[in-house]
């Protein structure tokens, strides 16, 4: 079933969340103990509110998104290519000019969003932000009143566990074992905030996002039994 999708009919994405604010203390005070209650179980008596915070960026009520990276492929002929680009900037900007792709070149019944753990992640992640900032959720995010089998979405991880609800993959070990380059080269997701917030380095966080949009793509080729990327084929636009 897998190998009947075009190609070219995939979305493939990945996102870079922080916490939306730099400082635990930079949130008001109904916030800060809003906070606390919604991570008292992760935290346990191990950690203050505080010195958790800087996982915020793992939740869309405490988070914000400062990097979409996609990718898709064009076919013509025995020519291949995977085209990258990324949104970045201010949140909203981000998630009107990602919506816009969608509307525009995403939007036909056939069209499939792919992703890593996308589907416990950066999916309702992207929804929950839109929600948040008064953009409306393009058709191929709003999930209300789809069927399982409506909702067009493909996710790498859940692929891999073949049913196997309690199995976790993380895209580092995925791209290990299939014999893919890591995209986990530079920096990993705990850093993001720290080159975010203090280094300040979005173009480093850019690479990253793409590297994981690439990776993605080549786990994919692999499910279905096809040549990988190579670097002439990847073009940044």
């Amino acid at each position: 079933m897998l190998e009947k999708i075009r190609l070219e009919n995939i979305l493939f994405l990945d996102i870079e969340t922080v916490p939306e604010e730099e400082n635990f203390n930079d949130l008001d005070e109904t916030k800060q103990e809003l906070y606390s209650l919604k991570t008292q179980y992760q935290r346990k008596d191990d950690f203050t509110p505080e010195e958790f915070y800087e996982r915020a960026g793992i939740w869309a009520e405490f988070g914000k998104i400062i990097c979409i990276s996609v990718g898709y492929f064009t076919i013509r002929g025995d020519i291949r290519h995977f085209r990258v680009t990324s949104f970045f900037g201010d949140e909203i900007k981000i998630l009107k000019d990602f919506s816009n792709l969608l509307a525009n070149h995403f939007n036909q019944p056939q069209h499939i969003l792919c992703g890593h753990n996308a589907k416990e992640f950066d999916f309702p992640f992207i929804a929950r932000r839109m929600i948040i900032n008064g953009i409306s959720i393009p058709p191929k995010l709003n999930l209300f009143g789809k069927k399982p089998w409506e909702v067009p979405h493909l996710d790498t991880m859940e692929l891999w566990k073949f049913g196997d609800f309690k199995h976790f993959t993380s895209l580092k070990l995925l791209t290990n074992i299939l014999g893919i380059p890591s995209p986990k080269d530079d920096i990993d997701g705990s850093q993001v905030g720290h080159v975010y917030h203090i280094e300040k380095d979005i173009d480093r966080i850019i690479r990253y996002c793409e590297k994981d949009v690439i990776a993605v793509a080549q786990i994919l080729l692999r499910f279905r039994r096809e040549d990988l990327l190579v670097e002439d084929e990847i073009v940044f636009v």
